[in-house]
């Protein structure tokens, strides 16, 4: 049998510094999330004596790439400006989605983008662009 779950139920929530009391603050109508795709780099280390004449590589750096969420966006919404303050300030800041397993991955990240679609006949959404710096922390499904 499957174990296959839907997404409905996933959290993102980031982290704010600014309050009395830090903590992590919930993204509100979130409608999709794409964590970041990791990819690792390969190093050529080929040298004059490589068996074979056949190229030789190492692993390389890991990038952790970038996530997007996006969301209903409401204009002047708690969430609206925590997106804005949070982008504007350029900070690295933690951001963790929580899965409906329970599952959660932590990671530090910069918002890179925010992009805001308002058309006529439908709702007004907003994609929020962020890039990973370093590794992800993951905790286990409950």
């Amino acid at each position: 049998m499957t174990e296959a779950i839907l997404g409905y139920d996933t959290g993102y929530e980031i982290w704010d510094s600014t309050l009395s009391v830090p903590a992590y603050i919930p993204v509100a109508e979130v409608t999709m999330v794409t964590p970041g795709s990791a990819t690792a780099d390969r190093v050529e280390a080929t040298h004059m004596k490589s068996p074979g004449r056949r190229r030789e590589y190492i692993a390389g750096l890991i990038d952790s790439g970038e996530a997007s969420i996006e969301i209903n966006w409401v204009p002047g919404s708690a969430t609206d400006e925590l997106i804005r303050r949070v982008f504007e300030s350029g900070e690295t800041v933690l951001h963790r989605i929580t899965f409906p397993n329970k599952a959660r991955v932590a990671f530090e990240a910069q918002i890179t983008g925010y992009e805001k679609d308002v058309p006529v006949d439908d709702r007004m959404t907003a994609t929020i662009t962020v890039s990973v710096s370093g590794a992800e922390t993951w905790d286990e499904a409950a």
